[in-house]
């Protein structure tokens, strides 16, 4: 077999088959590593696994313009496939190849042959949203009721190019005695249905799909990352696996549905569904949308506020659709009675206040706990209407509040007082509109006017011009003739000063001898009387100095 003896040997000649025949053509690639599934260790150690999984992984990555060999593809759904419908699967045919082509051949490869292929295409450069599209479409096939009746097609459908419309091939996971899978799948697995696949088998696939999805944000959907998470709890996955894909979730937790959310609580918790995971998922969206905001790459200063103010935009958008998908799910669970208060609070306040513009989904979510846990005390009911801001509320819910019983009597007069704020706002509102509405009428009529002399004649319109001169003529006149009145004015008013100066000389003179003369007998008159008080005045002091005895002083000796 060797060449030790003579050249061309079973060596060689298997050796130029595999290299010149087999790996240049995309079937025999593929129908020689399916066939090497039960041959693993030989194949492995003769790297014919290694070899099919690039020719695989570099066939992939051509461009399909380029694609002159046959694939199977995603073909419509018939009852009974003729020859010529095999023959024809092929792309000799003047349509288009898809850029998802060869999904349908790498998706009935083992797993662990599958992930050889995925790792090679990613070297080569693939889309990394063509990588998770395959990646579904394997799931699909693998893991029955993964994914729903034509959950995955929309995703793939949207990777087409020149929307090319195409049509499902039945059912996703391969199941079903009138779904033709035509092509390789007739060649390899024959007509026989596959065996049902263990739980054992199902959680080395589901472990295998997490290890290999793409990091990039929505390479996969959000739905389909739900539901093998749900999955993984269920098949008992590796705990750091559940961790990686719960921070994938929460990357693009916003895109998740209420279907999506309601997992069952696997585990030993009273609940019905798993309100611990929902927990975690939201924690780690909340993570995220932080780190995305701290770690903003260097612009310069106008790029940077432009990024920050379309990062802060989207991430408020993100978190108010959170919002109301949390509310949702509250309002959904507040019907277990085994559901704690400490849960539902918690899960409550875990998103911001400004995350919620509208707080009706978790007044709606409280009065579902309220109804399905009657027994709840006061101070217990004060405790979760605190979630609430009742501000928030809109007037439906508000009316709806008045009247709820069930709500403790603070939270009702609370929302009392906000609705009467909201109507007053209101009508307030409404009053400056009418105010508003008044003001611009007017505004038209300026430009009806307007457009009414445009409309004039000529002859009309030239009248019209020689009569504004003449008033502007007369204002000149107007405005001269008043000023000519105002110098006559002030004139007039010097003169009258002049008059009364004159008049009022021999008055002053008539009568200064007699004031001049009372003026010297009130002097003299005064004069008399201030003497006549300083002599009476001396004598008593002089008395007192008599009559006081002298003071001797002691001496000390």
């Amino acid at each position: 077999m060797t060449e030790d003896l003579e050249e061309g040997n079973l060596i060689f000649k298997t050796e130029a088959f595999l290299s010149y025949v087999v790996l240049s053509s995309w079937r025999d690639s593929i129908i020689v590593l399916k066939s090497c599934e039960k041959l693993s260790p030989w194949a492995e150690n003769l790297q014919i696994v290694r070899r099919c999984s690039e020719s695989i992984a570099w066939k992939a990555c051509v461009n399909p313009k380029g694609i002159r060999w046959n694939y199977t593809g995603r073909p419509s759904k018939v009852s009974s496939p003729s020859w010529n419908d095999l023959k024809d699967s092929s792309p000799s045919r003047a349509i288009q190849v898809p850029p998802d082509w060869w999904f349908e051949d790498v998706s009935i490869l083992r797993i662990d042959h599958f992930v050889r292929v995925i790792t090679a295409i990613k070297v080569k450069g693939m889309r990394f949203e063509l990588i998770g599209a395959s990646i579904m479409q394997y799931a699909s096939k693998w893991i029955p009721g993964l994914i729903k009746d034509g959950g995955g097609e929309a995703m793939l459908d949207d990777l087409s190019n020149g929307n090319i419309s195409r049509e499902s091939n039945g059912s996703s996971s391969g199941s079903g005695s009138g779904s033709w899978k035509g092509g390789l799948h007739l060649i390899v697995a024959g007509k026989e249905e596959p065996e049902a696949i263990k739980a054992k088998d199902q959680r080395m696939i589901i472990e295998s799909l997490i290890s290999i999805i793409p990091p990039q944000k929505d390479s996969v959907s959000c739905s389909f990352l739900l539901r093998l998470l749900r999955m993984a709890n269920k098949l008992k996955v590796a705990p750091a696996l559940v961790t990686e894909l719960e921070k994938r979730v929460g990357m693009q937790f916003e895109q998740a549905t209420l279907s999506d959310l309601l997992i069952p609580s696997y585990s030993k918790s009273d609940t019905t569904y798993d309100v611990d995971l929902v927990q975690r998922l939201l924690e780690h969206f909340l993570v995220q949308e932080q780190t995305e905001c701290v770690s903003s790459p260097s612009r310069s200063y106008m790029e940077k506020n432009m990024f920050e103010e379309s990062q802060r935009g989207g991430a408020s958008s993100a978190k108010m659709r959170v919002a109301r998908l949390v509310d949702s799910y509250l309002t959904e669970i507040a019907r277990d009675r085994n559901l704690s208060l400490t849960k539902f609070h918690v899960l409550a306040e875990a998103l911001p206040e400004s995350a919620r513009t509208c707080d009706d989904g978790l007044y709606r979510a409280i009065d579902s706990y309220l109804k399905a846990h009657p027994a709840l005390s006061e101070h217990e009911r004060k405790r979760l209407c605190r979630v609430m801001d009742c501000q928030k509320l809109s007037i439906d819910a508000c009316m709806h509040a008045a009247q709820n019983e069930r709500l403790p009597l603070r939270v009702v007069v609370q929302v009392l007082f906000s609705e009467q704020v909201k109507i007053s706002n209101a009508i307030a509102n409404n009053t400056l509109k009418d105010n508003t509405a008044v003001e611009s009428q007017f505004q038209p009529m300026v430009s009806t006017r307007k457009t009414l002399l445009e409309g004039t004649p000529q002859s009309f319109q030239e009248g019209w011009s020689s009569a504004k001169k003449d008033i502007n003529t007369l204002k000149f006149e107007l405005e001269t003739v008043k000023s000519k009145y105002v110098e006559l004015q002030n004139d007039m008013e010097t003169l009258q000063r002049q008059f009364d100066k004159i008049v009022a000389k021999p008055k002053q003179h008539s009568s200064s001898a007699w004031t001049s003369g009372w003026k010297k007998l009130s002097r003299l008159a005064k004069m008399n009387n201030m003497d006549s008080h300083d002599d009476g005045s001396d004598q008593p002091v002089a008395e007192q100095t008599r009559k006081t005895p002298r003071r001797w002083r002691n001496s000390i000796s």
